[in-house]
């Protein structure tokens, strides 16, 4: 039997080069050695994110009630509201931004024409505006004196605003959030043999599924990835909630507010954790759907 059939039949493996053979590399697998190589990612563990989430905690407990205050934010009709009503846009916004980048990148990733890369730059330009730019923009366009407000206003003589209300907040976090999901989505789809496509059209199978079977499948790393991120900025983003705040109730906002105006620290710093918590949630139900996708996906082999 050939050495390659014994490879694949696990039965033997391929030899390693003369210098390697009997030499360990030296001081790799040393206690000192990895426990040098730890300490700079444990001290910014620790100070950037356990020591301060332990303070947060002690605030909660020191607190007039003590621990009993998670059970407050819960019941309490107006944390609650805030809590969920953050949740649901949250999702809004990544779904919404999955789909219009999916779509969108698809068709950059597949299409060479004039101006493509203009296009592109554009669509990636609100990476370097920060939150508060962003909200800024959003009262120009459907503030009191934005341009939706003025062209209703001289169409049907009432001027049409939603800036300042959860219409605007979400037009804002998806302003915000188009650059990071382009991004992911454009170099999933660069990685798609359209081969693949052709194979699957020639077979008979219709448009509808060859996107199901082939080309999601392809995306489905960019848009898993891409979408964590969304989800978990539009869910803690303050700067864009800061500027339209006048009618907007979102956890970062209540946060702040209790934490500034009414100086209620354990509720502010519950909501921080339940903030927290919740996001960390998420993600972690994302990966480890990420993580079945990918198992199913190999299990079959191609």
């Amino acid at each position: 039997m050939s050495s390659l059939h014994q490879i694949k039949g696990g039965r033997s493996r391929p030899s390693l080069p003369s210098f390697m053979v009997g030499q360990a590399r030296p001081g790799v697998g040393s206690p000192a050695i990895l426990a040098l190589l730890l300490t700079p990612g444990l001290i910014i563990v620790a100070a950037f994110f356990l020591i301060p989430m332990a303070l947060v905690a002690m605030r909660v407990a020191n607190g007039p009630d003590g621990f009993a205050t998670y059970f407050i934010i819960l019941t309490n009709g107006r944390y609650f509201a805030s809590l969920m009503q953050t949740l649901v846009m949250s999702a809004g916004v990544t779904v919404t931004a999955l789909v219009l980048c999916g779509i969108c990148g698809l068709f950059l990733v597949r299409n060479r024409f004039a101006g493509r890369n203009v296009i592109t730059a554009l669509l990636t330009l609100p990476l370097s505006f920060p939150g508060t730019v962003v909200g800024f923009m959003v009262i120009m366009l459907a503030g009191r004196q934005g341009v939706i407000g003025s062209v209703t206003d001289a169409l049907f003589g009432d001027k049409l605003v939603f800036a300042y209300n959860i219409a605007g907040l979400f037009i804002g976090y998806l302003y915000f959030s188009i650059p990071r999901v382009i991004l992911a989505v454009m170099a999933s789809a660069e990685k798609l043999d359209p081969q693949l496509e052709e194979a699957a059209r020639s077979l008979g199978a219709p448009t509808w599924r060859v996107i199901k079977d082939v080309i999601l499948p392809g995306l489905m790393p960019g848009l898993i990835s891409s979408g964590a991120i969304c989800f978990a900025t539009a869910m803690g983003a303050f700067g864009t909630a800061f500027t339209l705040a006048t009618d907007i109730d979102v956890l970062p906002m209540v946060i702040y507010t209790e934490f500034t105006r009414n100086a209620n620290v354990a509720v502010a710093a519950a909501l921080s954790i339940a903030l927290g918590l919740l996001t960390w949630a998420v993600l972690t139900a994302v990966r480890c759907f990420a993580g079945n996708t990918a198992t199913s996906g190999t299990g079959g082999g191609a």
